[in-house]
């Protein structure tokens, strides 16, 4: 039981509802997961498991594609159709192209700024807790990346877009920042995320369905990262975490021994040298 499972989160429950289901159903101890999904929001959520809890970082860093629709006319105070309406304003008339070049604009490298009603931390405790006793805090912008934007449907009041952003992106907070770009408020009816790296929430399983035949190991789980195979006694100094000279012009590569056992993820500094970032085993 030590790997990742891709899990298609329903709405109505938050990340760590399902991380709990399964902590009962499995009667295991070091569960997580990686890149949480808003309560209102559906898609893949993927759930580490034993020593695949110790990949999490790396599975979270990868970009996420998502679907949401902005509902237009309407801000909440969390972004979301679960706020209290806070502001409104009229809905003018959108042409397709129009709204594609307005979504293009937010392609790339941006800050952003967190919102109030989120799981990040300020001095330890959660912002939406601040925000739930009506408190409002500074936020410093972090930098986000758009990789692609598109318009899928447009109605009188609703827009319908997929993207593919960096890791730490609020979806809701750019979906209030587009309907401001297009001179209206607007607020997140729907969210649905799509893919994490390369997997896909076609692939997951719904947290009713989910067995111990749908835990995919450590490996499969990070095979997206370059790789190094090393055998005999240099596996033992791998587990040792000893510094080591690898042939490769990699940054960061997964250390795996060649009995296809994952061992470490181990990066270059000084000298050419490659040191342990973080034991898998």
């Amino acid at each position: 039981m030590d790997g990742f499972i891709l899990i298609d989160k329903p709405q109505g429950v938050t990340s760590r509802d399902v991380v709990d289901a399964l902590t009962k159903r499995f009667g295991m101890k070091k569960i997580g997961h990686t890149g949480s999904l808003d309560p209102f929001a559906t898609g893949l959520l993927v759930v580490t498991l034993g020593k695949g809890t110790k990949a999490g970082p790396y599975l979270e860093a990868l970009e996420k594609t998502y679907i949401a629709t902005i509902k237009l006319g309407t801000q909440t105070d969390s972004g979301d159709l679960t706020g209290k309406v806070i502001a409104t304003s009229e809905i003018h008339p959108l042409f397709d192209y129009y709204v594609q070049e307005a979504l293009e604009m937010f392609l790339g490298d941006s800050l952003q700024t967190p919102p109030m009603h989120s799981a990040l931390k300020v001095d330890g405790v959660p912002l939406y807790k601040l925000a739930h006793k009506g408190e409002t805090i500074e936020r410093k912008p972090r930098p986000i990346h758009v990789f692609d934007i598109k318009l899928e449907k447009l109605t009188a009041d609703e827009i319908t877009f997929s993207a593919t952003v960096s890791k730490g992106t609020y979806m809701r907070t750019l979906g209030e920042d587009i309907a401001k770009k297009l001179g209206m408020v607007g607020h997140l009816c729907s969210l649905r995320r799509l893919k994490v790296g390369n997997f896909l929430v076609s692939d997951a399983v719904t947290p009713t369905d989910v067995s111990p035949k749908a835990v995919r190991s450590i490996y499969e789980g990070l095979a997206f990262m370059p790789q190094i195979t090393v055998s005999g006694e240099v596996v033992k100094h791998i587990k040792d975490g000893k510094p080591q000279l690898f042939n490769s012009i990699e940054e960061t590569l997964l250390v795996i021994s060649d009995k296809r056992e994952v061992l470490a993820v181990y990066k270059k500094r000084e000298h050419g040298l490659y040191y342990s970032e973080r034991g898998l085993f």
